[in-house]
């Protein structure tokens, strides 16, 4: 016969209380939450987004390591460090290029002007093998040398207002070009002097410049160092005259 006392004690054993002390872990991608945390926890209401913002943000984490230790890798390899250097040498060597051609053009233009510039003659114009020329700020003469004898039907000289060409028949022009200023054709003339010398007198068009060449394509006079000739007194006007 079983006694009340004998049921009742078995009772309290089976609904004797867990221990408090026992702990049961929660693990979800490196998150561990203990007995002593779970009540506290879950009364959050946010708690799930926050465990998945946690995850999303380590998975974050990797694959940014993972891209930066594939882009160390790639950054080292041969091929890529060669077709870099390949990318950038020529654009370096053009612009060195570029600044030697430009540094050097300057002084040889600079060099080539100051060859094609030469003093003037007595007569503030040039001498050459075949002919020379002097001038005035009115005038310019051209003096030619022919062989002894020549006569005028010979020579072949027409004057234009800004061409001149000089020379014998059946031989190359001795000047020929573009004058470096235009001329008064009807105030222009040639003459033989002595059988032996054409002087051809071109009367510019504008009578207070220097002409810094005879025709196109010679030297270039240095004008700084021309000399006017001296002023007549019958050339000034009577307000201008002193007595």
């Amino acid at each position: 016969m079983a006694i009340i006392s004998d049921f009742q004690e078995e009772e309290k054993q089976e609904q004797k209380p867990l221990n408090s002390s026992s702990t049961t872990t929660i693990t979800t991608d490196e998150i561990v939450v203990d007995d002593a945390q779970k009540s506290d926890l879950f009364k959050d209401e946010n708690v799930d987004k926050k465990i998945l913002d946690f995850v999303s943000d380590a998975k974050k984490r990797d694959v940014e390591a993972k891209k930066k230790e594939r882009g160390l890798k790639d950054a080292n390899k041969p091929e890529k460090k060669l077709k870099e250097a390949e990318a950038v040498t020529p654009a370096v060597d053009n612009k060195k290029n570029v600044q030697t051609s430009s540094e050097s053009d300057e002084p040889d233009k600079e060099e080539e002007k100051k060859k094609n510039v030469v003093a003037p003659n007595k007569g503030n114009g040039l001498d050459f093998e075949n002919y020379s020329w002097t001038q005035t700020l009115h005038e310019a003469t051209i003096s030619v040398p022919l062989p002894p004898g020549t006569t005028s039907r010979f020579v072949v000289c027409d004057i234009k207002k800004d061409q001149v060409t000089i020379g014998l028949k059946g031989q190359p022009p001795i000047v020929n070009g573009e004058l470096f200023g235009s001329i008064k054709v009807n105030d222009s003339f040639w003459s033989i002097e002595d059988k032996k010398m054409l002087t051809v007198l071109l009367t510019k068009q504008k009578q207070m410049d220097w002409w810094k060449y005879l025709v196109k394509g010679e030297p270039r006079v240095d004008t700084q160092k021309t000399e006017p000739e001296p002023s007549k007194l019958s050339d000034l006007d009577p307000e201008t005259r002193h007595y």
